[in-house]
């Protein structure tokens, strides 16, 4: 089918300088005797003409571009030479002057073999250029560029194209490695946080199913670590459930709205006895905004924002709540009494993993404060900090309603 388009390609061109070569001779005052007669030259010329470019075309499949290019020139000049030489034969043109039409035609040859070799070499260097450069993203090397090759608007165009594609692919790469760093990251920080409370949970329960542990004092005590461990491991397997659900952007704005006192009072309530054993005072401060409506996602973020808080405030420290409507809309800061940060760590605070204790003496896996941060922001808002010797403020802003 594809050589029947490429013949019916080929027809259609050549009636249409077929038709233009009669239009010429009627518009040059060409007789109705003398146009018959032209065209029982043309219709045979036409023929051979086809069947010539056709069968080239054929041939010349597996030639290079610069040989096509070589081929076309010549092809064409022996054509004219031979529709010249029928010329002369049919009296239309004296020997005289088809001598010397051959002659013009033949240093043609050389003229446009030249111009065709010219060609050649510039486009055939411009798709060298491409080639190398597709095997260069091949083998992952996706900074290399074609830039400009010089040899016209389609070749500059795909040029474009391919350094376009090859910079999209980059930034696909690098994400494509940063998550492979951050599921690594959180597989060894996982592993290194669960260990913990697994290892104090199997022992406790050994010792009880052992009979090393039976009285009743002990065994309370026993069931309120255990306790402790099992919700150590639950809040760090939510926290990872939900930052996979921010990531995949499973989470949108919900349609669903609490009271902000409910909000404060439930994340209170759950650091109320840790706050208690290290005797921290926890405070709130709503400012008559109780009733304000808000997401009950914020609940997760004052939740981890207040454990950091009580985790890093030594005992007799405070942590206070405090809200107040802002030109912004919602703000709530967490403020504590702590050993607060340096500049650099308050700058990386909110990356997944991240932990100013280099020795990782803390529960957790340093997911609360990435996973509040990317709730406020899937929520429209922003949160920050700041830090000093004397303490650290966490400030979170939300659109109301």
């Amino acid at each position: 089918m594809k050589g029947l388009g490429a013949l019916l390609l080929l027809t259609v061109v050549a009636a249409a300088g077929a038709l233009g070569t009669f239009a010429v001779a009627a518009l040059t005052g060409m007789g109705g005797d003398e146009i018959v007669q032209l065209a029982a030259f043309i219709l045979p010329a036409l023929t051979v003409t086809v069947l010539a470019m056709w069968i080239a075309g054929r041939l010349l499949k597996s030639a290079t571009l610069g040989q096509r290019f070589v081929s076309v020139a010549a092809l064409g000049v022996v054509m004219a030479l031979a529709n010249v030489w029928v010329l002369s034969q049919q009296m239309f043109v004296s020997s005289h002057d088809a001598t010397l039409v051959a002659v013009i035609l033949v240093y043609s040859v050389g003229v446009g073999i030249s111009a065709a070799v010219v060609i050649a070499r510039s486009t055939s260097r411009a798709i060298r250029r491409l080639t190398t450069t597709a095997e260069a993203y091949g083998n992952t090397d996706l900074a290399r560029r074609t830039g400009p090759l010089g040899a016209g608007p389609e070749l500059e165009l795909l040029s474009r194209t391919f350094d376009e594609m090859a910079g999209r692919l980059e930034v696909a790469l690098e994400r494509e490695r940063a998550a492979e760093t951050t599921r690594r990251d959180l597989v060894t920080a996982v592993s290194h946080d669960l260990r913990t409370p697994l290892a104090s949970l199997r022992a406790m329960v050994e010792a009880i199913d052992d009979g090393v542990v039976d009285d009743r004092a002990t065994l309370r005590r026993y069931a309120g670590e255990m306790r402790r461990s099992i919700e150590q491991v639950v809040a760090m397997v939510d926290d990872l459930f939900e930052l996979a659900q921010l990531d995949a952007g499973a989470i949108e704005l919900e349609t669903a709205r609490s009271h902000l006192g409910e909000v404060v009072d439930s994340a209170v309530a759950i650091v109320e006895h840790e706050a208690e054993d290290k005797r921290v005072t926890l405070l709130t401060s709503l400012n008559g905004i109780e009733a304000a409506p808000c997401s009950p996602r914020l609940a997760r973020v004052l939740q981890n924002l207040l454990v950091n808080a009580v985790r890093h405030t030594p005992a007799d420290g405070t942590v206070r709540v405090e809200a107040q409507r802002s030109s912004d809309g919602l703000e709530v800061t967490v403020i504590d009494t702590g050993e607060g940060m340096s500049a650099e760590d308050a700058a990386r605070v909110f990356e997944p993993f991240f932990r100013a204790d280099p020795a990782r003496t803390g529960p957790g896996a340093g997911l609360g404060l990435a996973l509040a941060k990317r709730i406020v922001e899937a929520l429209g808002g922003d949160l920050r900090v700041e830090s000093s010797p004397a303490g650290s403020r966490f400030a979170l802003v939300v659109p109301l309603g």
